[in-house]
């Protein structure tokens, strides 16, 4: 009955009403669309590597190194000599390697120069395995497999040519069209940054490189960019990482994914903090205005208090009106904010992707925004206070001076 009564409150002032629901519903966009982007932000970098005991790579900071091997972000500061790798490939715990070579691009998509472990080890997400959707990986020294997403983009299939373009940039003017490679494989979309990447031999990349017009039986690299490691054992995890990191040919950086991501978290908190406290403040300055949008229609409403009263409402039943008109507001507000994050999401999905290869899925905020939108009923219910406590004593006064 209250809160039928306070709906039609509500519809009979419709047009304030609505100004009121669209600043609330704005600010909680606001605030559940960073909550929603943080949360998928570390989803997509959680999910992106699996099972890889160490990486390693030429002295950098840990981060960079991080990013640039896993979720190809920034450039790497220097390769490894293919002597380095070598030795440490064949550490007796040392079970399979991933070396990673790049440097090359087409059409904006990063190019991978690899092996063929990178296929037979390579997970992500909870341990799953890559994929092919059709073809098979690299057999030639021309093959190339594409990521899901360079294949749908680019419309490419088996047997298509790619000339790759000196440089990791969407423009190029070194272009390496006398080597053209052949589409052997597309991979199964993994909704990380493999999608967004294709994938070479290490011979192919090094023939690349090599003078034109020259005959080359040799196309053994002579460096890599950096590499995954798989242990027989994790026990002996750390004990490599010191070896690694105290190998006297040439400086050579090791490190845990699992801690470095932390890391990269733990530097990020403050900025996470900081955006979380300013959507919180956005959120409340939208209910000081329905606060003060309550209070200003106070005196429009003398008569219909006192109607009320006629009819047998208490203070507390007028009270309780008010609060009830306020939630309603911002219960509107925040189903048009989860609208409006979704369709959000699904339109900043491959500008995020495109740019910096995070990937946001569809899964919805349940738990967080259960948690905030509890939160923002409770600051509704202290805000509306102030207005519900004028119409509680306006009709407190009204009693009053009805009574002989």
């Amino acid at each position: 009955m209250l809160l039928k009564l306070a709906w039609r409150s509500l519809m009979h002032r419709r047009g304030s009403v609505l100004l009121a629901v669209l600043s609330v519903a704005v600010s909680l966009t606001v605030l559940l669309g960073v909550e929603q982007i943080r949360n998928q932000a570390r989803d997509s970098f959680n999910r992106t590597v699996s099972g890889v005991d160490l990486i390693v790579g030429a002295r950098t900071g840990e981060i960079n190194l991080l990013l640039y091997s896993v979720f190809r972000i920034g450039t790497p500061s220097n390769n490894i000599s293919w002597q380095a790798y070598r030795d440490i490939a064949e550490q007796p715990r040392v079970a399979w390697t991933i070396p990673i070579s790049l440097g090359d691009s087409h059409r904006g998509y990063r190019v991978v120069g690899t092996s063929e472990a990178f296929f037979n080890h390579y997970q992500y997400g909870q341990g799953r395995a890559l994929t092919l959707a059709s073809g098979h990986p690299f057999a030639k020294t021309h093959d190339v497999v594409l990521g899901a997403a360079v294949a749908t983009q680019l419309k490419y299939e088996l047997g298509d040519s790619v000339v790759l373009a000196h440089g990791l940039g969407s423009t190029s003017f070194s272009h390496h069209e006398e080597h053209p490679f052949t589409v052997s494989g597309i991979l199964e979309p993994t909704g990380t940054p493999v999608d967004r990447a294709q994938y070479i031999s290490l011979e192919g990349m090094e023939a690349v490189h090599k003078p034109h017009g020259q005959v080359h039986t040799d196309l053994t690299p002579s460096s890599v960019t950096a590499f995954m490691l798989g242990l027989d054992s994790r026990v002996a995890t750390f004990q490599l990482q010191r070896q690694i990191n105290q190998y006297r040919g040439e400086p050579l950086l090791a490190i845990l994914p699992g801690v470095t991501l932390s890391q990269l978290w733990q530097m990020l908190g403050m900025v996470e903090k900081i955006l979380l406290l300013i959507s919180a403040m956005v959120v409340l300055a939208a209910l000081l205005g329905l606060c003060i949008m309550l209070l200003t229609s106070m005196r429009e409403r003398r008569r219909e208090i006192a109607l009320l009263r006629v009819i047998g409402a208490g203070p507390l039943q007028l009270f309780l009106l008010i609060q009830a008109e306020a939630l309603l507001v911002v219960l509107l507000g925040a189903a048009g904010a989860f609208l409006a994050v979704f369709a959000g999401q699904w339109l900043l999905e491959p500008l995020l992707s495109e740019r910096v290869g995070i990937y946001l899925t569809g899964t919805p905020l349940i738990k967080q925004a259960v948690t905030l939108i509890g939160a923002v009923l409770v600051t509704t219910f202290v805000v509306a206070a102030v207005p519900a406590i004028s119409a509680y004593r306006q009709s407190l006064n009204q009693g009053l001076q009805t009574q002989p």
